[in-house]
C-alpha cells in the first residue's frame, strides 16, 4: 500500500467518514475506501474514489434523497466562563 508522504509510517486500507461544506451545508459522504495512516491520521482516496464522490456530490437528486443528521453548533469566544 505504500507509506504516508507525511510522516513515513505505513498506510492501511480504511473505510472512512468524509465531510464536505456544500454551499454553506456540511455533507458526511460514509464507507468512502482510503489509505489512512495509523501515526499522523492523514487519508488518501485514489483518483477514481475521487471521481465517484464527487459525481454523487453534484446529483441533486442523489443529495436529497439521502437522510439527514442533526449536528451541534457553536461560537467560539474568545474568553469563557
Amino acid at each position: 500500500m505504500g507509506s504516508c508522504h507525511n510522516c513515513g509510517a505505513p498506510l492501511n486500507h480504511r473505510r472512512v467518514k468524509q465531510d464536505f461544506w456544500i454551499k454553506e451545508k456540511l455533507v458526511v459522504v460514509e464507507n468512502v475506501p482510503a489509505a489512512v495512516c495509523g501515526q499522523c491520521g492523514e487519508r488518501i482516496v485514489n483518483a477514481t474514489t475521487a471521481r465517484r464522490v464527487l459525481t454523487m456530490l453534484s446529483d441533486p437528486q442523489f443529495l436529497s434523497a439521502a437522510p439527514t443528521i442533526s449536528v451541534p453548533r457553536v461560537r467560539y469566544k474568545l474568553t469563557c466562563g
